[in-house]
């Protein structure tokens, strides 16, 4: 039997209490690719030393293939993945049991943007909607499923990364 969230992260919410400076994580990917010139494939490894490599492609509104997820398909994974185990990891804490759960990412961006044809279209997606699907065990407060919907939206990561976002340096070498 796993452990409950609330067990897994007791000691964790301790020790952040005494070391707050220990609740600072970093999280990495990085690219690469078969052939660097080729303009429309790379792969991106999601976690330094996780062993998975993810095909990257170009989405064909831009000039590519489409035969490969794209990075704003991968962008849409991020928050799907991460609305999903937020929902989980709440529900846990919450004590309501899912018996289904489904979340669902679509984000819409107008290209002309990215290709540089207007100014005044801007570069990235307009629009983003994600769309939970889920059942919990008969006889759940509908109360307790407000609060896990408030909660779920709150603390995902991905989602106020989004509605939030920090300054991004880039660097070139």
């Amino acid at each position: 039997m796993q452990p409950s969230v609330l067990e897994a992260q007791k000691p964790l919410r301790a020790q952040y209490t005494r070391e707050p400076e220990l609740a600072m994580v970093t999280d990495h990917a990085k690219t690469s690719g078969d052939i660097a010139s080729d303009p429309f494939h790379s792969k991106v490894e999601p976690m330094d030393g996780c062993g998975v490599s993810v095909p990257v492609g170009v989405h064909a509104a831009v000039g590519g293939k489409h035969d490969a997820p794209t990075p704003g398909d991968l962008l849409c994974a991020a928050l799907a993945a991460c609305q999903d185990s937020t929902i989980r990891m709440v529900a846990n804490l919450m004590n309501i049991e899912l018996i289904d759960l489904e979340v669902r990412v679509t984000a819409t961006a107008d290209v002309r943007g990215a290709l540089m044809m207007d100014r005044n279209v801007p570069v990235g997606f307009q629009a983003m909607k994600c769309e939970v699907k889920m059942n919990v065990k008969e006889g759940t407060q509908p109360r307790l499923l407000e609060h896990l919907q408030a909660a779920a939206k709150e603390c995902c990561v991905v989602q106020q990364t989004l509605k939030s976002p920090p300054p991004i340096e880039t660097t070139f070498e």
